[in-house]
């Protein structure tokens, strides 16, 4: 399949924006990290940090797949029992460049849901049973591209750094103010001048760092979105098991906390851009596609959702684990 088929231009407009914002918010975020750790240590406290964040991702790196998923109780699903989709994956894998296929895991959940884990040369992407039962086979292998997208861009990486600035400067924030609490008596009574920046950084550094953590997760997003078009060369298919996902997560979430209401989540606390928006954009690309079978590769199959188990009807719910599916 060529590339040409999807509107370059736009696509260029949209991955170069994509970037720049990427490179913008995580200069923020190490900002934020680095300034508290000079104000409590200086130069050696912001090298020492560096350090420890190097380590946390390099350990972090070679965290297996598997174990992952295990967390979530996914079990492996073989290309007997899945051809078509395991089919797209190799297609899919082959024109992102990965060096290797990742692995396709099944997780028992009601929930519309799929997320990928690992390493360009060692990575696994889970699929859930709702999501299996809800999208067409196009649908899902959008949806597949999607997550081979994130795994193309080491997105696994850079939200892993985003949430080692976030956490780290989280903690740096806690203990400076336990510290401030503590020594306030001490600080009032020798009469010495206050440092209101100091302070107010050490107050607002967590909250602005994880800001700017959720506004790159959803540029991140964006980005997979587009790649997925051109991946498969189908907006329309993305952009349509885009609304199911939303409409099937709307309904369970409105069950357990609101029922009959709409619950609005402000664009600014979101992991994921509005459906809206990110439909906006993949539609944009759409005037160039062929009209040729853009999945002529693959052997469709109506029947491919009754090679799983008996469809899920529980409903999501917190596991002990920590882990909500």
């Amino acid at each position: 399949m060529s590339n040409h088929e999807i509107d370059d231009t736009v696509w260029l407009q949209h991955a170069g924006l994509n970037l720049l914002q990427s490179i913008l918010l995580l200069t923020v975020m190490a900002g934020f990290f680095a300034l508290l750790g000079w104000m409590f240590w200086g130069q050696d406290g912001v090298i020492m940090l560096i350090i420890i964040g190097i380590l946390g991702i390099f350990v972090n790196s070679f965290i297996a797949p598997k174990m992952v998923m295990n967390l979530y109780g996914a079990t492996p699903v073989s290309a007997e029992q899945a051809p078509e989709i395991w089919n797209a994956i190799k297609i899919l894998s082959k024109r992102a460049d990965l060096p290797s296929v990742p692995e396709l895991y099944y997780l028992p959940s009601q929930m519309l849901n799929a997320f990928s884990v690992g390493t360009r040369s060692h990575s696994a992407i889970a699929i859930t049973d709702g999501l299996v039962r809800e999208l067409e086979l196009p649908e899902l292998i959008a949806v597949l591209a999607h997550e081979i997208s994130h795994i193309r861009n080491n997105d696994l990486w850079v939200m892993g750094l985003a949430d080692m600035f976030s956490r780290t400067t989280s903690m740096i924030s806690l203990m400076g103010q336990f510290l401030l609490l503590m020594n306030l008596p001490l600080i009032m009574m020798s009469g010495q001048p206050i440092n209101w920046f100091a302070i107010l950084l050490m107050i607002f550094a967590p909250n602005l760092s994880a800001l700017a953590q959720l506004a790159l997760s959803r540029t991140r997003e964006y980005d997979a979105d587009l790649n997925a078009a051109r991946l498969t060369g189908n907006p329309e298919s993305l952009a349509s098991a885009l609304v199911k996902i939303e409409k099937s997560q709307g309904g369970w979430m409105e069950q357990v906390f609101l029922p009959g209401r709409n619950v609005p989540v402000p664009s600014l606390l979101r992991t994921h851009p509005e459906t809206e928006a990110r439909i906006k954009r993949l539609m944009e690309l759409k005037p160039n596609i062929s009209n040729e079978n853009l999945f002529s590769e693959i052997v469709a199959n109506d029947n491919f959702h009754s090679k799983f188990s008996q469809p899920i009807n529980r409903p999501p719910r917190w596991h002990i684990n920590g882990l909500w599916y």
